[in-house]
């Protein structure tokens, strides 16, 4: 993959509409633009902090007024889908087409383009957002992120009570650093010029595969317990992420990962590419939100 232009445009302070502030990888973006020349709107259900001076709507993706009234001006849009709902994504990406904002879409690289259909219904939603984008001929930058290294604050209520996380099977990938995807994410929401590739998204991963019991031995490493990873089956599973508190249909979406999407093998050095530094490791992760898990 070939180095593109990156380079902040200092004259122009843009307007930039963060879509998933509220999130682990959001609110990332959001500190990070904080620190730029730009102007900084988001769209949210509820209010949350925000840094001085940035625009706070409240509303939702689903509801075209409301988010008709947050593109009102803006010149880059960063966008988590959050919905294993590609259909509302389309009316959504309809409203979006309207402006001529540059798009930042954060995809999966579960996606495999060698499939007519993906694995699971998580890496089937971003196939059809990337498919949506192409078709209303957005100015957008796809960015296919593996595991983010924030989903293991899941694990936290199980490990307040003991050094077991239990739960389904989770696909080994390389497992990357949130704070890293929102630098790389920042990157190009700020770069200067049309830095659209559409039919090649970057690739962002960590440095080392990872399984979800290689996870958790780092993990204790840091926290100084021996923390271990139990297999359960699909329906023991199912109750388990329930209990965890997590919706009914991104259960459903979960077990079905569990049950069909492979183990990755996909090492790259996009992110380098984008932030001119290397990769965390989830280790470093660890050491970082220790506290997090006391």
């Amino acid at each position: 993959m070939s180095n593109r232009n990156l380079l902040p445009n200092a004259s122009q302070r843009p307007l930039v509409l963060v879509l998933g502030a509220s999130g682990n990888l959001g609110s990332e973006v959001l500190s990070r633009l904080a620190d730029q020349d730009v102007r900084i709107r988001c769209l949210v259900r509820r209010p949350i902090a925000l840094p001085p001076g940035a625009e706070l709507v409240i509303g939702s993706l689903t509801e075209p007024a409301q988010l008709r009234a947050a593109l009102n001006g803006v010149d880059r849009i960063f966008l988590i889908w959050p919905l294993l709902d590609s259909t509302a994504a389309a009316r959504a990406l309809e409203e979006i087409a309207l402006t001529t904002a540059r798009v930042v879409y954060l995809s999966s690289t579960a996606i495999d383009d060698a499939l007519p259909r993906q694995s699971d219904p998580i890496a089937q939603v971003h196939a059809d957002l990337e498919a949506l984008l192409s078709r209303f001929r957005l100015k957008a930058v796809v960015l296919r992120s593996d595991t983010l290294a924030s989903n293991a604050r899941g694990w936290r209520s199980q490990l307040r009570i003991s050094d077991l996380v239990a739960g389904p099977r989770a696909a080994a990938t390389a497992v990357v650093d949130e704070r890293d995807v929102a630098a790389a994410a920042v990157a190009i929401l700020l770069s200067d010029g049309d830095s659209s590739q559409p039919n090649t998204p970057y690739l962002l991963t960590g440095p080392e595969i990872l399984s979800r019991a290689d996870q958790l031995a780092q993990l204790g490493s840091v926290l100084d317990r021996k923390l271990r990873f139990q297999l359960l089956d699909a329906e023991s599973a199912r109750a388990q992420l329930l209990a965890d508190g997590r919706p009914q249909q991104l259960v459903e979406a979960l077990i079905e990962a569990a049950t069909n999407r492979p183990d990755s093998t996909l090492l790259t050095d996009d992110l380098s590419q984008l932030t001119g530094r290397a990769a965390r490791t989830f280790r470093a992760w660890a050491l970082d939100h220790a506290a997090e898990f006391s």
